[in-house]
């Protein structure tokens, strides 16, 4: 995840260049005479994963650990908006976004990934009014349709 400068504050550098300003969880966008706006990490990480399932292509988020710790939640919790295999940081003006997925074969990993990106920075700046300064994406998997081995929480079997 990387979380770098803004315009007011530093902090540490992991994976590039771009400046996320660091915050408390929340972003606040708007401080008028009628209030202040503050938009929840959450929030912004929902809107990430919901993006990203928007993509033809994407067989699903996380990989295969997070795949079997999603299922499992998933039965506790429901999957309306889950976000496994999406991280954010959220800063007063800016966000970064680091996804992990599996793509399912024969999708060409290079436009999954652009359009992934396009749409995730395309959702997040229209609706939150945050600038995305880079989505980070993770390919850690094929998915082959037609996979007779494929469990229904989306991993594989342990064959021994």
């Amino acid at each position: 995840m990387a979380t770098t400068t803004d315009t007011k504050t530093t902090s540490t550098s992991t994976s590039s260049n771009a400046s996320v300003e660091p915050s408390s969880g929340g972003s606040s966008l708007a401080s008028t005479d009628g209030g202040t706006t503050t938009i929840d990490r959450a929030v912004v990480s929902k809107i990430a994963s919901i993006a990203v399932r928007e993509v033809d292509g994407v067989h699903h988020l996380g990989g295969a650990i997070s795949g079997a710790v999603a299922s499992v939640v998933k039965r506790i919790r429901g999957d309306e908006h889950g976000t496994a295999g999406v991280g954010v940081e959220v800063g007063t003006r800016q966000a970064a976004v680091d996804i992990t997925m599996v793509a399912e074969y024969p999708v060409p990993l290079q436009e999954l990934t652009r359009s992934v990106r396009d749409n995730v920075t395309s959702r997040i700046e229209s609706l939150t009014g945050l600038e995305v300064v880079e989505v980070n994406i993770v390919v850690t998997d094929l998915f082959f349709p037609g996979d007779e081995n494929e469990q229904a929480d989306g991993t594989s079997p342990r064959v021994e």
